[in-house]
């Protein structure tokens, strides 16, 4: 029952996400906007990550009330994001965007507490319970992706509408609250952990693996209808990305018994450069594109189930709210707002290709960053 509880809310979450990420841009460009507004909205989506999961995690924090926040935080959205049918300029749709993200994005970092404190000794299974958020984005992206095809991408709205309102309902489920058993954490000793070198690389990793990500969310749907393929066919190789992230996070705690943390950031961080290379070059071939797609394994789900285990091993249980806000900010939220706004200036100037080029060069710098520490200061 607890993993049914806990899965469920990844479910919804993730599902909202599988029609934001392919579908926000192709909807945008619908409503006559440029590209360059598509990346500009785009960023903002990105940019309240930056924001709002440090707010709700030192509030959570320092009340130790982070199921109540949780749901608070779906209820707002639910509420806020009304105001997305009623926008028409880019201004209107700027301010709804803000608005309901601010609460969307706040939410996930304490449910990721939440999850691990639950699954107490299991926290390696922690991957198989993740897996489900991954299922819903593939459910929500191939579904959305058959329904605007044969109606259109008006629906667009009415379905993020419909799955806010689910995140809503599965975060009301009855679960343990983590409390710390200790004294709660000084200011001073969670910002003195931050400034450790090998912490401070973490997070500048986790930034540039999400500015590498910025022209794939914010262009490549729209990137691969200027090719010829229809929504249905984007919607199947955006869920085929997410199909091989579910394959890996079955198995994801078997990798963690036989490779350290870093090691397994090293590997995910290659595999995302050729994957941007293959997408910049090889985008018209099928089969080239479907291996590219399936290498998102490595460059979200092995990447991110690698950062929420370092951040469980770093930091104590009465600032890992803080922690786990921080990794969602500094990755995706400050590297996804950057990466998403500097695409559409790259777009502009050179086209798509240019860009992905530059994020697989982006990927590879973190590369060699992590593989310059472990040589100076050894594995983790």
């Amino acid at each position: 029952m607890l993993f049914t509880k806990l899965s469920s809310f990844y479910f919804f979450y993730f599902s909202l996400l599988g029609l934001l990420a392919p579908y926000l841009g192709l909807f945008l460009e619908s409503r006559g906007f440029s590209l360059l507004e598509i990346a500009q909205l785009t960023s903002i989506l990105m940019l309240t990550k930056v924001l709002a999961p440090n707010i709700w995690g030192a509030i959570a924090d320092r009340t130790q009330k982070r199921l109540m926040l949780v749901r608070l935080g779906a209820l707002v959205t639910l509420i806020s994001y009304i105001g997305f049918f009623f926008a028409e300029t880019f201004w209107h749709y700027a301010v709804a965007i803000v608005v309901f993200s601010f609460f969307w994005n706040a939410v996930l970092p304490q449910f990721e507490v939440i999850t691990l404190f639950n699954l107490a000794h299991a926290r390696d299974k922690y991957s198989r319970v993740r897996l489900w958020g991954s299922i819903g984005f593939i459910c929500s992206v191939v579904i959305a992706g058959a329904t605007f095809d044969r109606f259109g991408i008006g629906g667009f709205p009415w379905a993020l509408l419909l799955v806010i309102a689910c995140i809503g309902l599965s975060s009301l489920f009855r679960l343990g609250e983590p409390r710390s058993n200790g004294e709660r954490a000084h200011s001073s000793s969670f910002w003195s952990l931050i400034r450790r070198p090998g912490v401070l690389l973490f997070f500048m990793v986790c930034f540039l693996l999400q500015l590498s990500h910025g022209p794939y969310y914010t262009y490549f749907s729209i990137y691969m209808e200027q090719i010829g393929y229809g929504k249905t066919k984007i919607g199947l190789l955006w869920s085929l990305g997410v199909w091989a992230e579910v394959v890996l996070f079955v198995f994801m705690h078997l990798w963690f018994r036989r490779m350290t943390v870093t090691g397994i950031m090293i590997a995910a961080l290659i595999l995302t450069a050729v994957r941007w290379f293959l997408i910049a070059h090889f985008a018209d071939d099928l089969m080239l594109l479907i291996f590219a797609q399936c290498l998102h394994a490595m460059s979200f789900g092995a990447m991110h189930a690698a950062a929420i285990h370092y951040v469980h091993q770093t930091f104590p249980l009465e600032s890992q709210g803080r922690a786990q806000a921080l990794y969602s900010s500094m990755g995706f939220g400050a590297g996804g707002a950057a990466g998403a706004y500097l695409s559409g200036l790259v777009v502009d100037f050179g086209g798509y290709s240019l860009a992905f080029e530059l994020s697989g060069g982006v990927a590879a710098l973190a590369v060699v960053l992590l593989c310059v520490q472990r040589f100076v200061s050894g594995s983790r």
